[in-house]
């Protein structure tokens, strides 16, 4: 058996390619980035032939490398952008339309129509997930109603859906396995919680045929093999998937109840582990499923509060506002001035996520004046990025009734330092950094190589994790609720 794990992080602005050995060393990374698609606002695309290309390229760049030959890969795992939507042609294998992206509000309306009906605690109770456009089942009902040619296609069977794991199985399998895993299903709005399986009666209210959606798997187990993949052999077991929250958990080894981490994308996202217990929130987050070990263990379920824009705002202020030339020079001009000077950013370039939920909310920028500099603008971005996990932690303790443990923290973003301190200061809360910040890279390839028989389980992965550093609370507590305070009335403005 080989004894390395391809990973393939298929993000929202690209996608990462990595190898990691059978000692849990990452050894190898390469990136792509894709173009974002922006029809109308509120509206967010991706080619797929885009995201397949930057894969392609990223696996040829990888074993360029010259770290393993293809034929020491023991396995692949996946993590992907996870509500992201999209409708394939069985027998071509093209693409039907573009992608509608996890941030597109697209189905805002028919969301909006399902709660007046008063579907919500329904669909609630049975997904763990409260109705709004961010989640796939809207996205799919439009892309039956707004592709050319679907109705033909679906009469003959050709018509395959899936997120963006299902699109690249697909495609690594040569056609071969039409399969999701649970943490991708779970974030559907399609799948019951209870049962583990697609749930006719949402299938009918979102309008979604069961026969054009994927088979739903464990997190790891041998999903199907490689075929005719440029660059690799055929064989090769695809055996971990996970959405992208879910796998930087496991990649973070939260392995026990009530430990959480929160990872810094293009969004935020906070996940805490709750086991074998499906927490419903009363707080306005959401219940998801964490992995399931193979077909014979019980799912892990966790409790969920994501900010829509993190990492992105900072792409905002670099390629929008061009203020920065690039992403690391965030932290640089923030640190040229003492605070934020007064000025609040709330980030809802794409609407509000948890625990707000409003996908109508837009962006705002208040407190400007004469004195306001571009430092100002870029220390209030950093803030907003760690406010909005403020409004998170808070209701995620409620539901709990408890403070939670120090918080784990990975991601692009948890590399700035200056944000990390701001987070602490403005939480209140000790965070704990990985010596493997790409810890969502780390959990696909822990979930492929349990899957294949690399490693034995968990307690395995667990002693493979180590902290690299460690960040303690700097702000007293009265600053913390003055601070929390001005940010508070601006989301209120931006709700307004």
């Amino acid at each position: 058996m080989g004894r390395f794990v391809l990973a393939i992080d298929q993000g929202t602005t690209g996608s990462t390619v990595a190898l990691m050995d059978a000692r849990g060393r990452l050894r190898a990374s390469v990136n792509f980035e894709f173009p974002q698609i922006y029809p109308r606002p509120g509206w967010v695309e991706h080619r797929p032939a885009d995201i397949w290309a930057s894969v392609e390229k990223g696996i040829r760049a990888l074993l360029r490398k010259n770290v393993c030959k293809a034929s020491d890969i023991a396995a692949i795992g996946i993590t992907n952008q996870r509500e992201t939507a999209l409708l394939w042609d069985r027998q071509s294998g093209e693409a039907l339309n573009n992608a509608v992206v996890w941030q597109c509000r697209r189905t805002t309306d028919f969301c909006e129509s399902l709660r007046a009906a008063g579907h919500e605690k329904n669909v609630q109770r049975k997904t763990g997930l409260v109705l709004d456009p961010y989640f796939s089942g809207s996205k799919y009902r439009w892309l039956l109603k707004n592709t050319r040619g679907i109705s033909s296609l679906l009469r003959r069977g050709r018509v395959a859906a899936g997120t963006i794991d299902s699109f690249l199985i697909w495609r690594l399998t040569g056609g071969q396995s039409h399969v999701t895993d649970v943490s991708n299903a779970s974030r559907t709005s399609l799948m019951n919680l209870k049962t583990m399986g697609w749930d006719s009666q949402l299938l009918d209210l979102f309008e979604v045929p069961r026969e054009i959606l994927p088979g739903i798997a464990p997190s790891s187990a041998i999903l199907g093999h490689t075929r005719g993949v440029s660059g690799l052999p055929d064989g090769i077991p695809v055996s971990g998937v996970a959405g992208d929250q879910q796998a930087a958990l496991f990649g973070q080894a939260c392995f026990a109840v009530g430990e959480a981490k929160c990872t810094f994308g293009t969004g935020s996202f906070i996940v805490m582990n709750t086991g074998a217990e499906r927490l419903q929130s009363d707080a306005g987050l959401l219940t998801t499923v964490a992995w399931q070990l193979g077909e014979n263990s019980k799912p892990v379920y966790a409790l969920e509060g994501g900010a829509f824009v993190c990492g992105a705002a900072v792409q905002w202020l670099r390629d929008g506002l061009k203020i920065i030339k690039n992403a690391p020079e965030v932290e640089t001009l923030a640190r040229q001035v003492e605070d934020n000077g007064g000025v609040e950013f709330v980030p809802a370039l794409t609407g509000l996520g948890a625990p707000h939920w409003s996908p109508d909310a837009r962006g705002t920028i208040t407190g400007l004046t004469r004195g306001s500099e571009r430092g100002h603008v870029a220390r209030a971005t950093l803030d907003a990025m760690a406010l909005q996990n403020v409004d998170i932690l808070r209701a995620m303790e409620s539901d709990l009734g408890k403070r939670m443990k120090p918080l784990r923290v990975d991601g692009g973003a948890a590399a700035n330092d200056l944000l990390m301190q701001i987070q602490a200061d403005v939480l209140g809360r000790r965070l704990v950094r990985p010596a493997v910040i790409e810890t969502t890279v780390a959990g696909a390839c822990y979930l492929a190589g349990l899957g294949a028989g690399l490693w034995e389980g968990p307690a395995q992965v667990k002693a493979m994790w180590a902290a690299e550093r460690e960040f303690s609370v700097g702000m007293s507590p009265a600053a913390r609720r003055k601070r929390h305070a001005s940010w508070s009335q601006a989301v209120q403005r931006t709700l307004m």
